[in-house]
């Protein structure tokens, strides 16, 4: 029984180690790392739940009675190319701040902060 629940596992060691690194590290770079292997992590997961066991593509024909659905696995790939410009993004802000401060550690952007003022 545990063995046919391994996508599922692998879900949830994925999200334990993403969501670690988001909340253990301080630099920027790090946390974008780890918010995107949360974030594959939920991919993995959505389309884990989305398949059906012996079912057919949505294509008419004789002798097939289940079809499974695509739009969950549509939405998924929504989903990455969206993900990967938040990424993309998340990075270029890093950058910006890296040039701005000096640092991407969020300790020694805060000290900056709180001195300038």
């Amino acid at each position: 029984m545990i063995l046919g629940l391994y996508n599922y596992w692998v879900v949830v060691v994925l999200m334990m180690i993403g969501l670690y690194i988001v909340i253990a590290h301080g630099n920027l770079i790090k946390k974008i790392v780890g918010l995107t292997i949360f974030q594959t992590s939920v991919f993995i997961f959505y389309i884990s739940i989305a398949k059906v066991e012996s079912a057919s593509a949505p294509i008419l024909a004789e002798g097939i009675s289940r079809y499974s659905n695509p739009l969950p696995h549509v939405l998924i790939l929504t989903a990455i190319v969206v993900g990967i410009a938040t990424v993309a993004l998340g990075l270029a802000l890093a950058v910006r701040i890296n040039e701005a401060y000096g640092s991407i550690e969020e300790e020694s952007i805060q000290s900056k902060d709180n001195q300038e003022c």
